[in-house]
């Protein structure tokens, strides 16, 4: 499932690729250790203006989402002291996993080898990888995968069926938008 737009990934993977990145603390912190939850895994960079525009929605979507078994999280692929700096300026209170060329590795590992940020991943509960959001990610969008997922999470659709619905939806969505 890919913005619109977007350059299509090499590969998405089916499940969520294991990888362990440092978190704020410096503590390698393995994505493992989010298991049992639906993930937004927002890969920025500190240096990209459309991911310094997406952080006040995914400020939003995490605490709106917590709640329902849904942890946002970001990788910072950038130097360790402008990420720490940067996420206390703007107040970044979801989880962070920070990296330079190990964060490219799991951004490869999600089938996007040349780096394109921002780009967004969103699994369900049991970490199949239900898609791949390539671009800036706006409240529409955001809302149409994270509803399909909710009804993965309560088995009221299979993986499939709310592929098609989130391809179908997105490209609706872009139809809308001018430019």
């Amino acid at each position: 499932m890919l913005g619109a737009g977007a350059l299509p990934p090499a590969k998405i993977p089916q499940r969520l690729p294991q990888f362990s990145l440092e978190n704020k603390a410096g503590k390698s912190t393995p994505i493992a250790s989010f298991a049992g939850k639906s993930l937004v895994i927002n890969f920025w960079a500190t240096w990209c203006a459309p991911c310094r525009r997406e952080i006040p929605l995914l400020e939003t979507l995490h605490s709106e989402w917590t709640g329902r078994e849904v942890s946002v999280i970001g990788i910072a692929v950038d130097y360790r002291d402008k990420v720490l700096e940067f996420a206390d300026r703007f107040k970044i209170n979801y989880p962070l996993l920070i990296g330079e060329q190990d964060a490219l590795d799991a951004a490869a590992a999600f089938g996007v080898a040349s780096p394109v940020f921002p780009f967004t991943v969103f699994t369900d509960r049991r970490g199949e990888v239900v898609a791949l959001y390539v671009g800036e990610l706006h409240r529409p969008q955001a809302e149409l995968i994270l509803s399909q997922v909710d009804s993965l999470n309560q088995d009221l659709v299979q993986l499939p069926v709310a592929q098609r619905a989130i391809a179908e939806g997105l490209r609706a969505l872009a139809a809308k938008t001018p430019g």
